[in-house]
């Protein structure tokens, strides 16, 4: 059971915070398909305190997308707690603490998976946050930083013991990034060393892993990142499954192209039209992949820089593939 504050889910599925990709509109969208808990993209807590304009838009969360988490990432107590105590006043359901981003100029400032190189350090950290703030404080980090440093129970024994209320682990070390096999075998022994809930993270890209991670692990939760982009409806297929043991509704071309420009004027209102527009380029692989002559719609969809100008092109491809059937072509 995902058990933190006032949220209590059995088998939660949760969207990971991802930099430039789980904005509110994102999140709002894999919301509606399932996902049972969001995360806002990564924020830097000094900008925060230097109260940067664009940090601090990162904050912005909305009700419709309860149960939302915050996530703060930094290397300086004063400053995380100071930065946690901002983000509270955004009221989210919880603060989540980034220690296990494995970008080389992040973990060269001590901040993400750099905290694993000094655990007393990392837990006198968190304690700072957890003390700092009313909300519950969680954290997702990684088994390590290589093979040869994986210190990954004793970890979690520190935080929980300065009142962290869940945990997310990333079942790879911080240098093999997003290569190589996710190490779930991890979980079942992390959950026997902690009471809090344990969500597993990595290699989950498909519906299919969200059942396999909760089968295997034991886990509380399973929280999907790669796996989402371009293809929110991970969530939605998953539910179908843990629920009725296969995929009972398809994903049609229907709400494909509908989930793609329910996203795209999301944004809008979040961006404005010109930045969400050029930003949503990087969607439309996922969301079109799959369907008849995708690469060509892809093309006309790159040159585009206004919302009526997508819709019409999306809206007319899928008038096309409904009423002139064509054999698949995966493109």
């Amino acid at each position: 059971m995902f058990s933190v504050g006032k949220i209590n889910i059995e088998k939660a599925i949760l969207l990971a915070p991802m930099e430039d990709i789980s904005d509110v509109s994102f999140r709002l969208v894999c919301k509606e398909l399932g996902a049972d808990v969001v995360y806002t993209e990564f924020v830097n807590s000094e900008g925060l305190i230097r109260k940067s304009e664009k940090t601090h838009k990162k904050l912005e969360i909305i009700e419709e997308e309860r149960p939302v988490g915050i996530q703060i990432y930094g290397s300086g107590i004063d400053s995380m707690a100071s930065a946690a105590k901002i983000a509270e006043k955004k009221n989210p359901d919880l603060i989540d603490i980034n220690a296990g981003c494995w970008v080389k100029n992040v973990v060269a400032h001590g901040a993400g998976a750099g905290l694993l190189k000094d655990p007393p350090f990392m837990q006198k950290l968190v304690k700072e946050v957890v003390d700092s703030v009313s909300l519950p404080v969680t954290v997702k980090t990684r088994l390590g930083l290589d093979n040869d440093s994986i210190q990954i129970l004793d970890v979690a024994k520190r935080l929980e013991d300065v009142g962290v209320k869940a945990l997310t682990i990333h079942c790879r070390t911080r240098v093999m990034g997003h290569k190589g096999e996710a190490d779930w075998d991890w979980i079942p022994r992390i959950k026997e060393v902690v009471k809090i809930p344990v969500v597993v993270n990595g290699n989950v890209l498909t519906p299919q892993d969200v059942q396999k991670a909760f089968n295997e692990t034991g886990a509380d939760g399973v929280m999907i990142a790669r796996g989402a982009i371009g293809n929110p409806w991970i969530f939605y297929e998953a539910k179908q499954i843990l629920n009725h043991g296969s995929i009972t509704s398809i994903v049609d071309e229907n709400l494909k192209i509908k989930t793609c420009l329910r996203h795209l004027h999301l944004a809008i209102k979040v961006k404005g039209e010109k930045r969400a527009v050029l930003e949503h380029r990087k969607f439309y692989s996922g969301y079109l992949k799959g369907l008849p002559f995708a690469s060509q719609i892809r093309k006309e969809l790159m040159a585009i820089m206004e919302y009526n100008f997508v819709e019409d092109i999306l809206l007319k491809y899928l008038e096309r593939l409904q009423n002139e059937p064509v054999e698949e072509v995966i493109t």
